[in-house]
C-alpha cells in the first residue's frame, strides 16, 4: 500500500524536508509515503477565494488515479488516536487500495473533493501550520506502521 499526501503549498523549509525524510526512510516499501505538493491558488488583495480553492481542488484531482481511498484532513473530521490510525491503516491494506491524504490550503479543501472523500480525519481541533502537518503525518504513519507489525518500540 502506498500513501500519497496531496498537500497545498510549495517549497517547505529545509527543516520540514529533513523531518519528513527521517520518517519516510523508516517506512517499508509496502507502506511508503509520497508527498505531492499542489500549487496554491492565487490569493491576495481582492482575490476570489472560491476560485483559488476550486483551482487547488482541480490540481488535486489531476494527481489522483481514481482508485485511491481518499482521506480529507479537516478540522471537522474524526479524531483518531495512533492506535486508531493503525487500525485504519490495517483496513486500508486489506482493501488493497492505495491511500490519498488530502490537505487543503488556508481556506480548506474544495467542497466537492471533500464530499467525495471516503473518510474525514482531524489531526487536532487546533489550526496547525502546514509545515508541521507534513511532519506530524509522516511521524504518525511511522508509529501506526510500528503498531501494525508489532515493532518493539511499542512493547
Amino acid at each position: 500500500m502506498k500513501v500519497k499526501l496531496l498537500a497545498v503549498g510549495a517549497k517547505m523549509p529545509a527543516w520540514v524536508e529533513q523531518g519528513v525524510a527521517e520518517y519516510r526512510k523508516r517506512l517499508p516499501r509496502d507502506f511508503s509515503l509520497e508527498i505531492i505538493e499542489i500549487a496554491p491558488g492565487a490569493r491576495g488583495k481582492n482575490a476570489d477565494i472560491a476560485r483559488a480553492v476550486a483551482s487547488e481542488g482541480e490540481r488535486m484531482r489531476e494527481r489522483l488515479k481514481g482508485r485511491e481511498h481518499l482521506v480529507a484532513l479537516e478540522v471537522g473530521g474524526k479524531p483518531w488516536s495512533t492506535e486508531q490510525l493503525a487500525e485504519q491503516a490495517a483496513d486500508w491494506r486489506l482493501a488493497g487500495r492505495d491511500v490519498a491524504l488530502l490537505v487543503g490550503g488556508p481556506d480548506g479543501i474544495e467542497p466537492g473533493l471533500s464530499a467525495s472523500a471516503d473518510q474525514r480525519w482531524s489531526l487536532s481541533p487546533l489550526t496547525l501550520p502546514h509545515p508541521l502537518v507534513r511532519i506530524l503525518l509522516a511521524e504518525q504513519l511511522y508509529r501506526a506502521w510500528t503498531l501494525l507489525v508489532g515493532h518493539p518500540y511499542h512493547r
